[in-house]
């Protein structure tokens, strides 16, 4: 009998447990870890963030599903990974404290056969002052984060409809943010939302963001193969910005987020304010802050984790220029760097080294956005992830190893641009490889024959069936195992 425990219940970790569980008879325990009690369709919380959608329409409860599939769940936070083991323990195991209400602050210890880390990201406000719902900034990275920038939106509409001008200022809140790709969906839902209540010209949308140039989205920027050549990601991305009126604030670090004014640095090291009336600005990321111990209860915290708090995997970690970076830098298998039983999948593992240009400002400031890691590249990297162990589970050190190099897979992307039924659209975007290989592909660094975007109302359809279809998937309804990640 083999115990797998699974650290995180989002994207990537929900995708392991529930493959395994269909892989393994129940003779083997499947264990999933989560401060939530809920599994929550991250992508949709920009239309709760609009009130488009209720916040029960993105989240179930997990337990039901773990119930149902023979899955045992601990609502807790993982504080602690002890991977040799130590007194008392034939195993190696992770200490968890519980958030679970009715055991909330006690703590236990599991052991495992294998560890999947998929704890996702730390929001982590506290990088910029006042950044975040308890500071002078609103949010959209948790469904409760929506329905509080939802309240506050339509709170500025009412003044706009009173006859006051207004300020709406999305983007990121920090030189090192990723998921430029929510923050450019929620401007053109916001932008679409005043359009909607007729007051689209007392308002100034603005799209703040630490990218160099538009349509970067930490990913080096896309070259989409179009009729008659290439068409780039940064000249797709203009154009909307130029057809909807949104201006655009780039490659900026935000230093302090007062109340109705953002205060930032420049690429150039110069030094610039926003005033505001509303703003929504998305946290940079870092791990969830495991400490990690050997037998002897010695703290090995930095041979199993980056500084960022992501554990380190079977990627090159050396330092490397720009023009040294390379698609084998990536890891293919995320197994840990010091334990061959751990894994890390989704956002918890540490990238080698940014996709797009690293820049510093002549101050010594780093805007440069991290590489996104959200979403499809998960659910994959979870997959393989649960494969592999399904695997060394069944045919020991002998079992098939699956790989899912960032480097080696396609993703697709819909970013909406406003819901509506026949008014809504959105940016149909595909990418291969997601991470740039220039020594295969060229300056491009993708495949321009399988790399292209397309905007208009059928995205918008496409992405309301996906969340339809994701959710199905989640709550594991029959044949969910047919819909890809």
């Amino acid at each position: 009998m083999a115990r797998t425990v699974i650290l995180g219940a989002g994207i990537a970790g929900h995708t392991a447990a529930l493959h395994l569980r269909r892989m393994l008879g129940r003779e083997h325990d499947v264990v999933v870890v989560s401060p939530n009690s809920k599994w929550n369709w991250i992508p949709s919380n920009i239309w709760v963030g609009v009130g488009q959608m209720q916040e029960r329409q993105v989240l179930f409860p997990l337990a039901p599903v773990y119930r149902r599939k023979g899955i045992e769940f601990h609502q807790a936070l993982a504080v602690e990974l002890h991977g040799e083991g130590g007194t008392g323990h034939t195993k190696p195991y992770v200490t968890v404290r519980y958030t679970d209400p009715q055991r909330s602050g006690q703590t236990a210890e599991l052991e495992y056969d294998y560890l999947i880390n998929a704890t996702g990201p730390k929001l982590n406000f506290g990088a910029t002052p006042g950044l975040g719902p308890d500071g002078n900034s609103w949010s959209v990275c948790t469904a409760g984060h929506a329905v509080e920038a939802n309240k506050a939106l339509h709170e500025a509409i009412a003044r706009l409809k009173q006859g006051q001008r207004q300020t709406f200022l999305i983007g990121m809140g920090h030189g090192t943010c990723t998921c430029q790709g929510a923050a450019f969906e929620y401007t053109f839902n916001v932008e679409h939302e005043l359009v909607k209540e007729g007051v689209r010209d007392r308002a100034d949308v603005i799209y703040i963001t630490n990218e160099a140039q538009l349509g970067d989205f930490g990913m080096d920027g896309m070259n989409f193969g179009a009729a008659g050549g290439v068409m780039t990601s940064q000249a797709f991305t203009e154009s909307f910005f130029e057809e909807r009126g949104v201006k655009a604030i780039l490659g900026v670090h935000v230093e302090a987020v007062e109340p109705n004014l953002v205060r930032f640095e420049a690429l150039d090291g110069t030094k610039g304010e926003q005033a505001f009336d509303f703003a929504m600005l998305l946290p940079p990321f870092r791990g969830a802050d495991l400490k990690a111990f050997d037998a002897d209860g010695n703290d090995v915290t930095g041979e199993v984790f980056a500084p960022s708090g992501f554990m380190k995997v079977d990627a090159d970690y050396s330092p490397k220029q720009y023009e040294e970076f390379a698609a084998a830098d990536w890891p293919r298998t995320y197994q840990s760097a010091k334990y061959d039983n751990v894994w890390a999948a989704g956002i918890a593992f540490a990238p080698p080294h940014p996709m797009s240009r690293p820049r510093v400002t002549p101050n010594g400031t780093a805007i440069t956005p991290a590489p996104p890691r959200t979403g499809m590249p998960s659910g994959v990297i979870g997959r393989a992830v649960a494969q592999t162990i399904a695997e060394r589970v069944k045919h020991g050190k002998a079992g098939k190893v699956h790989t899912a190099s960032m480097a080696e897979q396609g993703a697709a992307c819909v970013a909406s641009g406003g819901k509506g039924v026949l008014s809504g659209k959105a940016a149909a975007m595909t990418v291969y490889p997601i991470v740039p290989d220039k020594a295969k592909y060229g300056a491009n660094g993708r495949d321009t024959g399988k790399t292209f975007g397309e905007l208009g109302l059928s995205g918008h359809w496409m992405k309301v069936m996906l969340h339809y279809l994701f959710i199905y998937k989640a709550k594991a309804r029959p044949l969910w195992f047919l819909i890809p990640e």
